[in-house]
């Protein structure tokens, strides 16, 4: 059985997150833009019992994500494989923010998360060590990716990433 362990705390993300910000100001909330990849997958975020293992079912996918708190275990995967018996929330796509953030950066999801509130865009969002990543419901995504848009962001298709797979974007 998994159980949670403490871990570190991570700190603030305060300025200069590494090469996610493309062009703009240090200030994420006042006009920062970020480039995005798409993933094509289709994905599922999946409520499990305190302390469960992950179960055989689940498929990794370009995110695969387990958190387990004293309360409850939720699931990141590939939605194909979730049995409809399971208590889940599907489909979702992903995107994530392209390159290595800084974790003293402030702000990112802010500023990615306004325009699509402005829509009414609901979303779940998941830190990596690297980077930030947003899913948002499959019939919204060509809505998010045109309202990251309109605020000056870069929205471009990629494809998963693959044991011994050097870069996430499509080859032309």
């Amino acid at each position: 059985m998994h159980e949670p362990r403490a871990r570190p705390r991570r700190g603030h993300r305060a300025l200069g997150r590494g090469t996610g910000p493309v062009s703009g100001s240090s200030d994420a909330v006042s006009g920062t833009t970020y480039a995005l990849d798409r993933f094509p997958e289709t994905l599922a975020v999946v409520r499990l019992a305190p302390g469960s293992e992950v179960p055989d079912w689940a498929e990794s996918s370009s995110v695969f994500s387990v958190t387990a708190t004293a309360t409850e275990t939720s699931l990141v995967c590939a939605a194909r494989s979730v049995p409809t018996k399971a208590r889940a929330q599907r489909p979702f796509t992903a995107f994530a923010v392209q390159g290595t953030l800084d974790f003293a950066l402030t702000g990112v999801l802010a500023e990615l998360l306004a325009p699509l509130a402005r829509e009414t865009i609901s979303v779940f969002t998941l830190s990596t060590f690297d980077t930030d990543w947003i899913l948002v419901p499959a019939d919204r995504a060509d809505d998010a990716a045109e309202a990251w848009r309109r605020r000056g962001h870069t929205v471009a298709d990629a494809v998963p990433v693959t044991a011994g797979s050097q870069s996430r974007k499509k080859r032309k």
